[in-house]
């Protein structure tokens, strides 16, 4: 039997960065997906739908793909910070996490339409900051420029200096995706990672 052609839906260089430490093959190709929240839409719900918006988009394209779909997003006080898109916003996302805990919630959903699979789950992540001073603040974000990384943090570079420290099962998490838990649900979608 064939395996399955394996398709990252995606447009984040770092996802593909991540997957591609599993040396698999596959192709990342750009969901298309809206991705603004619905109204009241709690963290957790949010990264889901989206995750299996951005699988299933392509693998309606792409039926005989095993497909992954993620969504990341960072939870604090019950709410979503999203990608600050300039340095103010990302200054501002920072002092408001300052000395608190943040919840990185990131979806993986695995799909392939000729089997019949999809499994959607949702990982849960913690990072405790640091006391940060505006100085400090404004010195990472002109440093490191997370403004494309949910919470403006970018956590596979100079954002672990924010952190005191981290809960969580897969360290990979925070970067957006969950690289313990995808080996999993790829194996159950019968793509063998080893």
């Amino acid at each position: 039997m064939d395996t399955p052609p394996l398709i990252l839906a995606s447009t984040s260089p770092y996802r593909a960065a991540q997957l591609r430490q599993l040396e698999l093959e596959f192709q990342a190709i750009p969901p298309g997906t809206d991705e603004t929240p619905l109204p009241d839409e709690a963290p957790e719900a949010m990264v889901a739908r989206l995750a299996e918006e951005k699988a299933a988009g392509v693998a309606r394209q792409h039926p005989e793909a095993v497909v992954i779909g993620s969504d990341q997003c960072a939870a604090h006080q019950g709410r979503a910070l999203g990608k600050p898109g300039d340095v103010e916003t990302a200054c501002t996302q920072l002092r408001s996490v300052s000395g608190r805990t943040v919840t990185f919630q990131t979806a993986i959903c695995v799909r392939c339409e000729n089997a019949g699979f999809l499994r959607t789950e949702v990982f849960p992540f913690k990072t405790v900051f640091r006391e940060l001073s505006d100085e400090q603040i404004r010195r990472y974000v002109e440093r490191d420029r997370p403004l494309d990384c949910a919470g403006s943090i970018r956590a596979e570079s100079l954002g672990l200096a924010l952190l005191v420290r981290t809960e969580g099962d897969d360290p990979s998490t925070v970067t957006g995706l969950p690289l313990i838990h995808t080996v999993r649900m790829l194996e159950a979608a019968g793509l063998s990672v080893l």
